[in-house]
């Protein structure tokens, strides 16, 4: 760019000398443009913005350079004056043929090419290369890579075309090997260190990515601890500052970050005040998640401005602004600081919503996006819908970024729109893992996943296991919008060939499909519908195995109508800590086929905090089956007692059974479990949870023995208590219990360790 100006700055002080000159003429009778290959001579006659016959003057042979250049196409232009004809020359800049990239392992070559301006056919220019190094440098530095160098090379080709090389020396990754924190003096260094997203580079982190340098993290870090201590009582904490040093190696870098902490306040008092007409401000704080005593927490005032901004919504006020005023008070006679707080709910102005605007989705549509918002164009504005749309949208995980604005309208005072940007990531998964769990043995899973089929949002999968004890292939489609309606369905198929010999003697192939219906009633409450046809087959019987279990061979057809409805309070489904949830269902078999039964199932958990990141979990199960028009139920349909719904026992261990051991099941059980969940002092990212756990269960005998068979049965109940550990690893997720059957009968088969291995990754 610099030579050009020069270049310019020549023609022009040329131009100059030849307009005073006697020979120049300031009008021409032709132009001769030469040195164009490409480029036709009209086309460059209306860049100089000059027309034969014209008055050309030095301004305007300015003017003519500075747009010739400005175009990109040409690397050099002369103009001067020959007699009556103006002389144009340019040498027209090279076509791009390629562009490759040499040295590249850390990213893959479609990240470079999606960064690059420069493509293959455009122009090439010097200042287009410069700024792609400039552009793939600031890729590299974001994925942690700050050594790294990167040479432009041209590669001359016939017919004025060039090949663009990027030789690139990624050099070593440049990780955090330090984070360090200044002015914290309640709070120690290892919380705030759990409390933010950039991490220390550590062994175990090789899969991670948060332990590279990011700018863009470390101000998100910022906004993390602010919340971290707001969440704590410190009202008046302030991130000063967050320094990233590099290393003189410039492998590595120091992170600082500056607090001023502020002191820590207890909220005292908490009233709600209100003119708004059917609000009954005792019965909303009573529900309230916070009481007076605690610790001031920012993240629980937003939860209960939600709250009475839900309430007021739903007793018919639109427009309502809920504004908390926290006032600071005197210390107290326990020396402690504290806080008032009072949330005045007020008539808000009367603003409707104009336009909801979505942006940044390339592959998912509009209408995905879309039905996720609780609220539409023309309705009334409430904050709080859309917390709750945005929080739906995120929770869709088809985002890495999910942005939502209001922006005012210029010329409608009542009315605003609302911007929505987002970032998409990748929805397809393919899984492979080995592992070997208790019940099944060694084994191999593979699958392939897609959560955003098409950018419909529908999903696909396809997986299979292959185990010591177990194989299963499965097909499922799911809409979960369909026909545009709150209404999902899907389809299932599968084949499924599992060996109980060790329990029941005798193995067992599955094969069959699945229709299915879902619906929810509000954030709560949830139904489902599914009817399944599948063909039972009950084989290699063993020959010392009771006439009970060979009675039980053979190929059955199951045509079953399943119901399910439940009411959801939970914190969170994958890991909640806080909440509940009730869950009733019901299977009905004889719609056709040759098993005729009615099944009923109730389950119910529920989880509370005792501390931080301690959790106490009760769960229950009970579940009673009967057959219908005097059928018996099947072997394959009735409830089995041990292993994983009563650790301590192997699996159907604690169930009705034959004398010579053959494990038959019965037509009805019930299961509690108490247990507490905690840290084991490691840091988060290692996924280590430990647990100590009481299960409790009993279960019926079949309904079909008629005193024929000889049985060994007690409906005492069983007991056990162990100890155990969760990791989410890298290949999934990984149980390992420890148990104790505490209370058992002679004939039980009981287990000590159990192993469960979530073969994902």
């Amino acid at each position: 760019m610099k030579n050009k100006r020069i270049l310019g700055f020549g023609c022009a002080f040329g131009a100059a000398v030849l307009l005073s000159s006697p020979s120049f003429a300031s009008v021409f009778s032709k132009v001769d443009v030469s040195g164009n290959k490409r480029i036709e001579k009209e086309t460059i006659l209306a860049y100089m913005k000059f027309n034969e016959k014209q008055d050309f003057n030095e301004k305007k042979m300015n003017d003519a350079l500075k747009s010739l250049f400005a175009t990109g196409l040409f690397a050099d232009v002369k103009i001067y004056a020959q007699g009556n004809t103006l002389k144009v020359e340019v040498k027209e800049n090279p076509i791009v043929s390629g562009v490759y990239f040499d040295g590249n392992s850390r990213l893959e070559k479609e990240q470079l090419e999606s960064e690059v301006l420069m493509k293959s056919r455009s122009v090439y220019t010097k200042d287009k290369t410069a700024k792609d190094v400039r552009r793939l440098l600031e890729l590299y530095r974001r994925s942690g890579r700050y050594a790294v160098t990167i040479e432009p090379k041209i590669i001359e080709r016939e017919q004025n075309r060039v090949d663009v090389v990027y030789e690139i020396d990624e050099g070593p990754a440049t990780y955090v090997r330090k984070i360090l924190f200044i002015g914290n003096e309640q709070i120690s260094d290892s919380d705030l260190k759990e409390a933010i997203m950039t991490k220390e580079d550590r062994w175990y982190r090789f899969l991670s990515s948060v332990t590279t340098y990011d700018p863009d993290r470390m101000a998100y870090d910022k906004e993390l601890l602010r919340r971290f201590y707001m969440n704590n009582g410190y009202i008046d904490v302030k991130v000063l500052s967050a320094i990233g040093e590099l290393t003189p190696d410039k492998e590595g870098f120091f992170i600082t970050f500056n607090l001023s902490e502020g002191k820590r306040y207890k909220v005292r008092k908490v009233d709600v005040k209100t003119s708004l007409r059917g609000i009954d401000t005792e019965s909303l704080m009573s529900s309230f998640d916070f009481k007076e005593g605690e610790w001031y927490n920012d993240e629980k005032i937003e939860n209960v401005i939600q709250v009475l901004s839900d309430e007021a919504g739903n007793l018919g006020h639109a427009f309502v602004e809920v504004v908390p005023e926290v006032k600071k008070v005197p210390a107290g006679e326990d020396g402690e600081l504290y806080v008032d707080i009072t949330f005045n709910i007020k008539e808000g102005k009367r603003i409707f919503i104009d336009k909801i605007q979505i942006m940044g989705n390339v592959r998912t549509k509009d209408s995905v996006i879309r039905r996720e918002f609780r609220l539409a164009e023309g309705d009334a504005f409430n904050a709080a819908k859309i917390r709750r749309s945005k929080q739906r949208i995120e929770n869709l995980n088809y985002f890495s970024k999910v942005d939502v604005q209001t922006e005012k309208s210029d010329v409608l005072p009542d009315k605003t729109d609302i911007n929505v940007n987002v970032e998409e990531k990748s929805t397809g998964s393919l899984t492979f893992g080995v592992g070997w769990s208790t019940y099944d043995g060694a084994l191999v899973q593979a699958g392939i996943s897609e959560r955003n089929l098409l950018g419909t949002g529908r999903v696909v999968s396809l997986k299979g296991t292959i185990a010591q004890k177990r194989s299963e292939y499965d097909l499922s489609l799911t809409d979960p919008y369909f026909m545009d309606r709150n209404l999902s369905a899907g389809i299932d198929l599968f084949n499924i060939s599992q060996d109980y010999q060790s329990s029941s003697s005798y193995d067992e192939d599955t094969v069959g499909g699945a229709l299915r219906f879902g619906w929810s009633y509000n954030e709560k409450v949830s139904e489902n519908i599914k009817y399944t046809l599948r063909q039972d087959d009950i084989h290699k019987v063993d020959s010392n195995a009771s006439l009970y279990i060979k009675e039980q061979a053979g190929k059955t057809i199951t045509s079953m109508v399943s119901h399910a409805i439940s009411y959801d309070v939970r914190n969170s489904t994958v890991r909640p800590t806080e909440g509940y949830v009730l869950t009733l269902s019901n299977d009905l078999a004889g719609l056709g086929g040759d098993n005729k039964f009615l099944r009923t199932d109730l389950y119910a958990a529920y989880y509370f905090p005792i501390a931080k990141d301690w959790t106490v979990a009760v769960k229950g199960h009970g579940g009673y089956i009967f057959g219908l028009g005097g059928e018996d139920v099947r072997i394959n349909e009735r409830y089995f007692l041990g292993g994983n719904n009563l650790r301590g026992f192997e699996q159907g261990g604690a169930a009705a059974r034959t004398v010579n051991g053959d494990a038959i099941g019965g037509n009805w059980i019930t299961t509690g479990t108490l247990e507490l969940i905690f840290p084991l002092g490691l840091p988060t990212e290692f996924g280590l949870r430990g647990r100590v756990f009481s299960d409790i269960g009993v279960a019926g005998k079949p309904d079909d023995t008629k005193g024929k068979y000889q049985i060994d049965y007690s409906s005492e109940p069983r007991a056990s208590v162990g100890f155990g550990i969760s990791w989410d690893s890298p290949m999934g997720l990984i149980n390992i219990d420890i148990s104790h059957a505490v209370k058992k009968q002679d004939y039980d088969e009981t287990e000590v360790f159990r192993l469960n291995f979530g073969t994902g990754f």
